[in-house]
C-alpha cells in the first residue's frame, strides 16, 4: 500500500446523488462549527460532549449537544492532519496526527484544548500512524503501517504519559507493504473486555487483527472485502464480542466490488454483504449504540447511508461529503467531512 492510499489528495470529491430515499425517521440537522477546515474523525463521550479533528491542526468541541461548537489549533502544529481523535470528557482529549515520521504525533490535552501537550513524536522515518482508539482513560493503541516487515502499534497503560512500541513477536507477521487507511479514525475499535479489533490491507487483500486481550497477544482473519492499490477495507465496528461489521472503499473503489461484510464469531468468519451504492465506497462506518435493532451508518466522499438488517439492504440518508461519522445514542450521532461540515444525525 503506498503513501497516497493514505493521504488521499482533497480536491478530487465530488459529491453524487445515492440511489434510495432518505429513511422518513432520521433527522439530519447541519451545525455551524467555526472552521473551514476539512473535518476527518469524531468521538462523541455521551450526547452533550463530542470532540472532532480535522486538517490545519484542528480540533472542534461541543458540550451542549452542538448547538455551539468551539475550534482552535494545536500551537505548531498547524501542518498536519489530525486523522484521528479520541475524548475521554469535556476536558480531556487526545489527537493523533498522520505523515511520514515526524508527522505522526499524539497530543493530549486536559483543560478542554486550552493547552495540548505532545505525548510522541514518531522516530522513524518510515512509519505512518493511521488510528487509535482507547479502552478508557488509561489504556489505548494506536495503529501505523508495518515497517521492515512488522506490523507498527503502540500501547499505553497510564494516559499516554508512556507509549510504548508492540512487541513484534506478540503480533503476526506483517504482509509486504500492509497498511491501514488513515481516512476517518475507524480503522482500529477497542471493545469491552479488552477486545480490540484493525483492518489493515495491501493491494492484493485485507485482514483482521484482533486481540481479547487489550494487545498483548492478537490473531489474524482474512477479509472477502475487495481490495486494490488506493482502495480496501477502511473501517471496522462491532456492536459486542461477536457481532461485528468491516467496511471498505477508496479512491481507486469501482462498481461491483466487495464493500461490507459481516461477522457473529468475533471476526474468525466473515460473510460479504451488499454493497452501499456510494461513489468511492464507504470511509467510516459505526453501529448505532442501543438503537432498537442492530443499526449501521455508513459515511463517504458521496454520502451516509444506513442499513438495520446488518448490510443486506441500505437506505441514503443524504448525499454530501463526509468522512465519518460517531454516535452517542440512536438520537446523538454526529458526521463531518469537509469544509467544516458537521451533520447531527437523529431517528436510529
Amino acid at each position: 500500500m503506498t503513501r497516497l492510499a493514505h493521504t488521499l489528495p482533497l480536491l478530487w470529491f465530488v459529491t453524487a446523488a445515492a440511489s434510495a430515499q432518505s429513511p422518513p425517521s432520521v433527522g439530519r440537522t447541519e451545525q455551524a462549527s467555526g472552521t473551514s477546515s476539512l473535518l476527518i474523525a469524531v468521538s462523541p463521550v455521551n450526547e452533550k460532549v463530542v470532540w472532532v479533528s480535522g486538517s490545519r491542526g484542528t480540533w472542534v468541541r461541543t458540550v451542549d449537544g452542538g448547538t455551539t461548537w468551539t475550534t482552535g489549533r494545536v500551537p505548531g502544529a498547524d501542518s498536519l492532519q489530525f486523522r484521528d481523535v479520541y475524548a475521554v470528557n469535556a476536558n480531556t482529549a487526545y489527537l493523533l496526527s498522520i505523515g511520514d515520521g515526524p508527522q505522526s504525533r499524539i497530543y493530549k490535552t486536559t483543560d478542554g484544548g486550552t493547552n495540548w501537550q505532545s505525548q510522541f513524536v514518531n522516530d522513524d522515518p518510515k512509519g505512518f500512524f493511521d488510528c487509535m482508539d482507547f479502552w478508557d482513560a488509561k489504556r489505548g493503541l494506536v495503529i501505523g503501517d508495518a515497517v521492515d516487515g512488522n506490523i507498527s502499534m503502540l500501547r499505553t497503560e497510564d494516559g499516554g504519559a508512556h507509549w510504548t512500541r508492540v512487541p513484534a513477536a506478540s503480533l503476526p507477521p506483517a504482509q509486504p507493504q500492509e497498511g491501514s487507511f488513515a481516512a476517518s479514525g475507524t480503522c482500529l475499535v477497542t471493545g469491552k473486555g479488552g477486545h480490540a479489533w484493525i483492518v489493515a490491507s495491501t493491494a492484493e487483500h485485507g485482514r483482521l487483527l484482533h486481540t481479547s486481550d487489550y494487545g498483548r497477544s492478537w490473531a489474524v482473519d482474512t477479509l472477502p472485502l475487495t481490495t486494490r492499490a488506493g482502495s480496501g477495507p477502511q473501517s471496522v465496528t462491532f456492536r459486542d464480542a461477536r457481532h461485528g461489521m468491516v467496511l471498505g472503499g477508496g479512491n481507486s473503489a469501482a462498481s461491483g466490488d466487495v464493500l461490507i461484510a459481516v461477522t457473529d464469531k468475533g471476526g474468525t468468519r466473515w460473510t460479504a454483504r451488499t454493497s452501499p451504492p456510494l461513489a468511492r465506497g464507504v470511509w467510516g462506518g459505526v453501529y448505532v449504540p442501543k438503537a432498537k435493532r442492530p443499526t449501521v451508518v455508513a459515511v463517504g466522499p458521496s454520502g451516509a447511508m444506513v442499513t438495520r438488517d446488518e448490510g443486506i439492504t441500505w437506505s441514503a440518508i443524504d448525499s454530501v461529503n463526509y468522512w465519518s461519522v460517531g454516535f452517542a445514542s440512536p438520537n446523538a450521532g454526529w458526521a463531518v467531512g469537509m469544509g467544516g461540515r458537521i451533520t447531527k444525525l437523529s431517528g436510529f
